[in-house]
């Protein structure tokens, strides 16, 4: 297992449209490092199925003691982690990207 901080971006809609190609990609790159960082600045649009995609990475990752970050929150995730009062769950500084 490699040491170092993987980042990848997502850009575009996390819905259920795009959702089981999201969570391969998400998932395999959790695997391939010890910390993995999505940049969400590129989020144009979020539902319950990204969110899951997003909610199982964070599961992963701690049942496999790796770290996620979510990182570049744009205004469509911070709208829903916002009223669906997820901030707490990712645990993570909820930043809108400029």
């Amino acid at each position: 297992m490699a040491d170092d901080v993987t980042r990848i971006a997502i850009d575009g809609e996390m819905t259920i449209y795009r959702a089981a190609d999201l969570k391969v990609t998400v998932l395999d790159a959790l695997r391939k490092t010890r910390v993995l960082e999505i940049d969400l600045s590129g989020v144009t649009e979020l539902d319950t199925a990204g969110l899951q995609v997003l909610m199982l990475a964070k599961q992963t990752a701690a049942v496999d003691q790796r770290e996620l970050r979510l990182l570049q929150h744009s205004p469509a995730v911070v709208e829903i982690f916002e009223m669906l009062d997820l901030v707490a769950f990712f645990g993570d500084a909820v930043l809108i990207h400029a």
